[in-house]
């Protein structure tokens, strides 16, 4: 690939923009805001000018209501040989595409597995997508050029090619994305109104439930609206857990010792599927997870005391493999939770001891 066209410079395309640039493609900006193409031509994601001719892929970035219409649009003028979208759906656009009757040789549907909470532009990094995820959707009518096209640019983003169906990807997106954003948007409104008293207390377990319900709710409806059916099938059933949670904790009130026993019994039940569900979830670099443990560390929240925690990891010869951090309540001063290697743990301990950390058990 020698050149593309990003068609929608928000946080996705401009990031795509950013990795296909540093790895020397030619990469041309367009967006129906031309004010936010100059800003990711001047962040370093290519040009706001338009190509010449046609470019060897054009990336379509747009909400998932205005990829058909932007890749129909684009067809028509001949922007490119390949056209590419990295919508967060996949059934719906190829539907819309197919109505209209166009050749879709020429087309592959992608979805990048990655994101933040903040949105454009200014958002963007080349690294994005590094590590991560990136589904394609062809089909028996797709082009091998094209697809060749398409996992050249997932490995100039550094991301990992999954091949998929494209209804039994928004399936899959429904249970890991989309539901559990609705999930967290539904626990993060209880602290809309609750007593500033109680709002204090938050810890590190009710930022990690609530960290992604801080996503731009217009760029959500969009999403949502072209994945509802498998999204709210998701929710009926987390609707039926949670009424048997309810009436679970009901039971626990009760003075009566078997209903306590019951009630018991259903929290356990609820509490070890959880349990078994969360042991699936992949590890580092998509790899099996796997089980690490704890260096906490007591800091104060002064400038430089990560990166000094870090180099005397490194001195110590230990790599770090997570780090979490929960700042005291009303305190300049916090908890570094270091996750090692088991192995790691008496190495990483001494050596932070000896460099003059107070380490909390």
């Amino acid at each position: 690939m020698r050149t593309a066209l990003v068609i929608g410079t928000g946080l996705i395309g401009t990031s795509a923009a950013l990795a296909l640039a540093a790895r020397g493609v030619v990469v041309h900006l367009t967006d129906h805001d031309p004010e936010q193409a100059r800003t990711a031509a001047a962040l370093g994601a290519g040009t706001d000018e338009p190509p010449a001719g046609p470019v060897d892929l054009a990336i379509v970035a747009a909400p998932p209501a205005h990829v058909a219409a932007t890749i129909a649009d684009a067809m028509r003028r001949g922007l490119a040989r390949g056209y590419l979208d990295v919508a967060s759906v996949k059934g719906g656009p190829r539907r819309e595409l197919e109505a209209l009757g166009l050749d879709l040789s020429s087309y592959i549907g992608s979805h990048p597995m990655s994101g933040r909470e903040k949105s454009g532009p200014l958002a963007a990094t080349g690294d994005l997508f590094e590590g991560r995820p990136w589904v394609l959707t062809p089909t028996r009518d797709t082009d091998t050029e094209v697809l060749n096209l398409a996992l050249e640019l997932v490995s100039h983003c550094r991301a990992v090619p999954v091949v998929m169906d494209a209804d039994a990807h928004d399936r899959a997106v429904a249970l890991v994305s989309h539901m559990p954003h609705l999930v967290s948007s539904m626990v993060a409104a209880r602290l809309e109104h609750a007593e500033e008293a109680a709002v204090r207390l938050c810890g590190q377990g009710i930022r990690d439930v609530t960290r992604i319900a801080a996503s731009d709710p217009r760029m959500w409806i969009d999403i949502l609206s072209a994945n509802p059916g498998p999204v709210a099938d998701l929710l009926t059933d987390v609707s039926a857990d949670l009424d048997e949670t309810v009436r679970a904790l009901r039971a626990l009130q009760s003075s009566d010792e078997a209903k306590r026993r019951d009630g018991a019994t259903g929290i356990e039940d609820v509490l070890r599927r959880g349990n078994a569900g969360q042991v699936r979830v992949p590890g580092k670099h998509g790899s099996a997870p796997r089980v690490y443990e704890v260096v906490a560390v007591l800091i104060d929240d002064q400038p430089g005391q990560l990166a000094r925690i870090f180099a005397d990891a490194g001195q110590a010869g230990v790599n770090i493999e997570d780090v979490r951090i929960e700042h005291a309540t009303g305190q300049q001063a916090g908890l570094v939770q270091l996750m090692v290697e088991p192995k790691a743990v008496p190495v990483l301990s001494a050596a932070l001891r000896d460099r003059g950390w107070a380490l909390r058990q």
